[in-house]
């Protein structure tokens, strides 16, 4: 059986990269010419990451999501509350601690030691899972919760060193990635499923869009605090590739890191379910050792992903976005960023986690297709904003500002059920492939015209959460319009019966 789903989520993922995979070959043979080299690694990379997202979901959907439904179920049946606060506050800590974007970030502010910027994210996710669990099980309404938590951001950013601005939002999108994005949707539908009231399945989305704001506050209040103006990024560089034993050497050098570091990553969650299942012995043998088989699905999968994105992705990404930027006509950057943010939505694993779970909790009203399209339409247009700024040096304030103030006028109109996927799906969209390919190419480009990295390259991330909140709760007002149209045709044609009936007595 595993073999059988192994195949599937597979081919699942070779149809999501190699979209982005033609993109790139065609840049190198058309527009930005290529070393062999570094095509020949860049294709290990894509190869390495279509094997590791294949693993990876089916990990997720043997171990990661059946854990996450049980917490979260067995979690909401305690009447006391300080229990409730203090466990939410523990996994959220424990599983942004756990989160390998939090490492890529934390490495590009040298003014901040590492470990106070990760402990400092996480405390704010911690904060804000307390605030999702307890609006779940209390029945708070999301668009209130989310506009008071995104108007108190707003303020504190006025206070915050501006050059810090850009990476305090981008902490928002890179603490929702792999390991936290399926554990804490799931965990979100374990908990509403207790409920068993009408509206338990539109709230089960939303807790990724909560969460992801606290990394935001916590990071503008460290920037408060630690006013790091000599924030930094360190460009990716390609080794010199000559032969295919040059290929080999950089993924076979660099692998032991990643296996590493996931390694770190995912013992946090293991250890949680071990506590879990000693406490409540709720899985049975059988359970025990496929939710075992699941997680080590996950970890490879997810070493084979970071491996091939790192070596064979980052650095391409930063070389085509400097060489993109050489050219006479720069504003090419603006299209071909369109066109890359319109693909590469689809290589992100956490996102074919939500779209499927969205179109199975729906019963197929939300289909996993309807939610890629809208995603895709969302982070084409946001990398094309984030090339504009960096051409034209914009300040982010200018989009996220109008953006947010959209999204959340739309989160009062749209059905909770939107509300909660359009937010959670900005967390999702923003994972391992935007911060490795798109922010490169972003750095590149702006180290190439010479502009500001602070101000210009950093922010794209940012960027990606921010336009799926338009883009689905656009397609939920349009699913409502369609829904009224329906309902009054209906009504039209029983009236129209009616009256053929009045007419024939």
């Amino acid at each position: 059986m595993n073999s059988n789903k192994l195949k599937e989520k597979i081919q699942e993922s070779l149809a999501a990269v190699l979209p982005i995979t033609i993109i790139v070959l065609f840049l190198s043979v058309f527009v930005v010419p290529l070393q062999t080299g570094i095509v020949v690694l860049f294709l290990f990379g894509a190869m390495m990451l279509i094997v590791g997202m294949g693993l990876f979901q089916l990990g997720v959907e043997i171990a990661m999501l059946p854990l996450g439904e049980s917490i979260g179920a067995d979690f909401s049946k305690t009447r006391k509350l300080w229990i409730v606060v203090l466990t939410s506050f523990i996994i959220g800590f424990v599983i942004t601690v756990a989160e390998p974007d939090l490492q890529v970030l934390a490495n590009q502010v040298p003014s901040i030691p590492n470990a106070v910027l990760i402990f400092t994210v996480s405390i704010g996710v911690g904060l804000m899972l307390v605030i999702a669990v307890l609006r779940i099980l209390f029945k708070f309404s999301i668009s209130n919760i989310l506009l008071i938590l995104y108007l108190l951001l707003l303020v504190i950013s006025i206070f915050a060193p501006s050059d810090f601005l850009a990476v305090s939002f981008d902490s928002g999108g890179v603490t929702t990635g792999p390991i936290t994005v399926p554990f804490i949707m799931a965990f979100g539908v374990g908990l509403a499923s207790i409920r068993g009231d009408e509206n338990a399945s539109d709230d089960s989305f939303g807790l990724v869009a909560i969460c992801s704001v606290g990394p935001i506050l916590a990071v503008l209040f460290l920037g408060i605090f630690y006013n790091p103006g000599d924030t930094a990024y360190i460009q990716a560089e390609i080794a010199t590739i000559i032969t295919m034993r040059d290929v080999v050497r950089e993924f076979v050098i660099r692998f032991p890191f990643y296996i590493k570091e996931v390694l770190v990553s995912i013992l946090p969650v293991v250890a949680v379910f071990l506590v879990f299942q000693l406490i409540t012995r709720r899985f049975q043998k059988i359970q025990f050792v496929r939710l075992i088989i699941g997680m080590l699905y996950t970890y490879l999968g997810l070493v084979l992903f970071l491996c091939g994105v790192n070596v064979g992705f980052a650095p391409v990404g930063s070389l085509i976005g400097s060489e993109l930027a050489s050219t006479s006509f720069v504003w090419i950057l603006i299209p071909i960023g369109l066109l890359i943010g319109f693909y590469i939505v689809k290589a992100e694993p956490a996102v074919q986690v939500l779209n499927h779970q969205v179109e199975e909790l729906t019963n197929g009203s939300i289909p996993a297709k309807a939610m890629n399209r809208s995603l895709s339409i969302g982070v084409a247009v946001s990398v094309g904003l984030s090339m504009l700024r960096v051409i034209t040096g914009l300040s982010i304030y200018w989009i996220l500002i109008p953006g947010y103030i959209i999204s959340l006028i739309l989160s009062r109109i749209v059905p909770k059920i939107f509300v909660g996927i359009a937010f959670d799906s900005g967390g999702v969209a923003s994972g391992p492939m935007t911060t490795t390919f798109l922010l490169p190419l972003a750095i590149g480009a702006c180290h190439a015209l010479g502009g500001n990295m602070m101000y210009d390259a950093f922010g794209v991330i940012a960027m990606v959460a921010l336009t799926p909140l338009i883009a689905v709760q656009m397609m939920g007002l349009i699913f409502v319009l369609r829904e009224r149209k329906a309902q009054e045709i209906s009504i039209s044609d029983e009236s129209d019966e009616i009256l053929d009936l009045e007419e024939e007595i």
